[in-house]
């Protein structure tokens, strides 16, 4: 699982590089996807449940599970890339937003709060502690902050299959769900609105856009808990 994460690590890391003003989502998703096969990989979620792409690009109001397409990015625009690696039968997930040329103020907030709930919630992905530790502590630090977190979309175990259990949502109270156990590999992905928490599916059956039209931002790492502590698999 490790190597699988790594790869995706990678590809986020590269992908960086290459957002830039005028860049297509097709492109970016061109880039991943030979990325991940030249790492002797499969891209997770091409055909998965019928998903066309090889990573999900979800921009502005869009929440997650954005499709590639020839759509340009433009100044001020920010984007959330979302990727899944299969490698020697394990997978790996991870997301992250970023900004494209100059960003307003409030959609930095955005993003810096989002990734902040993210380091929260693996903050509290510790043996002994209860699944909802994690789920509240999201919350708490998003909401402190005026922003709502999305409710129609939850974190994951992740393993042998892309989904598996438990479901990690990223609201509730403290104290709540099973016991967190060393080897437990969870992909934890809070999910933010600037507006309300509500969003809506576009036609196309994929895309989740915030309701109000508001921005959304979206951070994910895959974590391992062990007995000596917390590893993020995703990150260099």
């Amino acid at each position: 699982m490790a190597e699988s994460c790594r790869i995706v690590a990678e590809v986020l890391e590269g992908i960086k590089k290459n957002i830039t003003v005028g860049v297509t989502t097709k492109e970016i998703d061109a880039y991943a996807e030979s990325f991940i096969i030249s790492s002797g990989a499969q891209p997770a979620f091409k055909g998965y449940r019928g998903y066309p792409a090889s990573v999900c690009t979800s921009i502005n109001e869009q929440v997650v599970h954005g499709i590639p397409s020839s759509r340009k990015l433009k100044d001020g625009d920010i984007v959330s890339l979302d990727i899944g690696v299969l490698y020697k039968g394990f997978y790996g997930d991870a997301a992250v937003t970023l900004p494209v040329g100059s960003v307003s103020s409030q959609a930095r907030k955005l993003m810096s709060v989002t990734e902040k709930s993210l380091a929260a919630g693996m903050e509290k992905a510790v043996a002994g502690n209860r699944l909802s530790d994690i789920s509240s502590a999201i919350q708490g630090c998003v909401e402190s902050e005026g922003f709502s977190i999305v409710r129609n979309f939850v974190g994951h175990g992740i393993g042998r299959e892309l989904h598996e259990e438990p479901q990690v949502p990223n609201f509730g109270k403290p104290g709540e769900g099973p016991e967190l156990r060393p080897g437990m590999t969870l992909a934890i992905e809070p999910m933010v609105n600037m507006g309300g928490w509500e969003v809506i599916i576009l036609n196309d059956g994929w895309t989740a856009v915030t309701k109000d039209r508001s921005l959304s931002a979206h951070f994910e790492h895959t974590v391992a808990i062990t007995k000596n502590g917390l590893t993020i698999l995703t990150k260099l």
